[in-house]
């Protein structure tokens, strides 16, 4: 019965290991790219004759702890007042909402051209609401920053003038990280996010390839955006999908590395998942809605294999999982049928780029001119974590597959710049996620097939199988130990409360949690948005 399985697992073994070749071969190139260019400046661009009109929007949703800190960086923005609009894109249900409107009512008072636009409901979500400040925006130019990101105070006269090439739609800037110091989940985070910006943003802006916005930390011009189609919630990456609508217009993007706006990345090892989830489901969808429109595009081969590398980015994850399902009759057929060893030894040649990415994060580094050869441990363990969360994009993709509508889920931001800040007591935790039961069954699934193979002597698989195993039990390990904390941290925070205040406490106190853009009450602090 097995045996009848020889070639179709042979099949799909040579398949998804010649896939997963074409990434990692893909990843090296732009390593290559990223270091071979990186070597050479930006030429400045020509100085304005005129500064143009723009609108800053900030687009918030719940973000109590960080709105202020966003709303006061672009009043800090300096550019000529009667030039520049802000607009903050307010959804909040909660206590957010009142926190912006006495910010903006401050500011105004000082003389600052900025509106609080506040949504009833969350049609569309984020692209909703940027959507929606259109039709009141003055600016030629649309800035756009999250609530958890602090711009310099020079990035628009840093940035506009790149406009001046007519047929560029966006420019893209580097993120930095407020909080990289903070744990070592986000250190990794931080390597992952440097990787992203030093090598395959900057290889393929440089190279001519397409490349999107990343939904922050960049300018639109209007007239791109409008022929583009503007912002749509079809897809839960409305910024990648907006940035290949303008590319199949005609429009091109630029990116500048030089300049930075720093950000806070998720110190919650459930945000960070909800945020690979959500990036994960987002890109798969513009994969499929755009995918076929890049291959009709007027662009050459390259830009057309490019694009569908790029957009097609977290399928790696699909192939690794699949490679994991199938290592055990690989291994035994391999063992069995040892004139068979030749295809299967095929996933050699993906050994051979499986170090890609490893390669990828320290280009980043060097990039950046740190000490790469110093933090080589952490940058293998950005691998195993990466692995770990193949069960995570999998949901992604069988959501998808089911037809379930998508539902914008934003990482919580919880103003954390310092490591002695607490995270855990604060509001806007997410309830336990129970993949991590599949993830440690699926964990389990690997450790036993590194056992098993290297019993049948295919020393290749083993290395994987227990890469994969280690990354699975710790991501999910870490998942239950951090819900576990933060309810135990709760618990404190409320007995301190109860014997503070006996006669206003008489359970634990409630703490705030979204469910479908309405705010209720929860008598413990874990969110759930759908």
């Amino acid at each position: 019965m097995i045996n009848s399985l020889l070639i179709p697992v042979g099949v799909i073994y040579f398949l998804t290991s010649s896939l997963l070749f074409l990434f990692g071969a893909n990843f090296i190139y732009l390593s290559y790219r990223a270091w071979r260019d990186g070597r050479s400046a930006t030429p400045p661009p020509p100085p304005m004759a005129a500064w143009p009109a723009v609108t800053v929007q900030l687009p918030i949703y719940n973000e109590m702890y960080v709105a202020e800190r966003v709303i006061q960086a672009a009043a800090r923005l300096d550019y000529p007042a009667d030039r520049l609009q802000i607009q903050v894109l307010d959804d909040s249900a909660d206590e957010t909402a009142d926190i912006v409107r006495r910010i903006v009512a401050r500011l105004q008072s000082k003389g600052v051209n900025i509106v609080h636009l506040h949504r009833a409901d969350r049609t569309g979500y984020k692209a909703g609401a940027l959507q929606a400040g259109m039709a009141s925006a003055s600016g030629e130019f649309i800035a756009i920053f999250d609530a958890d990101f602090v711009p310099p105070p020079d990035f628009l006269r840093q940035t506009l003038p790149y406009f001046q090439e007519a047929k560029t739609a966006f420019v893209q800037t580097r993120w930095g990280h407020l909080n990289r110091d903070y744990s070592w989940l986000t250190f990794l985070q931080s390597l992952a996010i440097d990787a992203h910006f030093m090598v395959e943003q900057f290889a393929r802006s440089r190279a001519g390839f397409w490349f999107n916005f990343n939904g922050t930390a960049g300018v639109w011009r209007r007239a791109a955006m409008t022929d583009a189609g503007g912002w749509t919630a079809d897809t839960l990456t409305e910024d990648l999908d907006l940035s290949y609508r303008a590319y199949l217009r005609g429009w091109h993007g630029r990116y500048l590395r030089h300049v930075v706006v720093p950000g806070e990345v998720p110190p919650s090892f459930n945000g960070f998942r909800r945020q690979q989830h959500r990036w994960a489901r987002g890109s798969l969808e513009c994969a499929l809605k755009l995918s076929p429109q890049v291959w009709r595009a007027p662009i050459p081969l390259s830009h057309k294999l490019q694009a569908t590398l790029h957009l097609a980015g977290y399928s790696v994850h699909l192939l690794l999982f699949v490679l994991t399902l199938i290592y055990p009759l690989a291994a035994r057929f391999t063992a069995q049928y040892p004139h068979l060893s030749t295809l299967y030894g095929f996933a050699y040649l993906f050994a051979l780029t499986s170090l890609a990415p490893t390669l990828f994060f320290v280009t980043g580094q060097q990039q950046l001119g740190r000490p790469w050869l110093r933090l080589l441990p952490k940058m293998l363990a950005v691998s195993v974590v990466g692995s770990g969360l193949m069960m995570n994009t999998v949901r992604a993709a069988w959501q998808i597959w089911r037809k379930r509508e998508g539902v914008f889920e934003r990482t919580a931001k919880f103003g954390i710049e310092q490591q002695k800040q607490d995270w855990t007591q604060q509001q806007y935790q997410l309830r336990f996620d129970p993949i991590v039961y599949l993830e440690l069954a699926l964990g389990g699934y690997s450790l036993w097939t590194g056992w098993l193979t290297a019993h049948l002597g295919s020393w290749g698989i083993v290395l994987y199988a227990l890469l994969f195993g280690v990354g699975l039990v710790l991501t999910a390990t870490v998942t239950i130990a951090q819900t576990t904390a933060v309810y135990r941290s709760q618990r404190a925070q409320a007995r301190r409360a109860q014997t503070e205040r006996p006669d206003k406490f008489h359970q634990v106190p409630c703490f705030t949690r979204e469910l479908e853009g309405k705010s209720v009450r929860s008598p413990l602090n874990i969110e759930k948005i759908r």
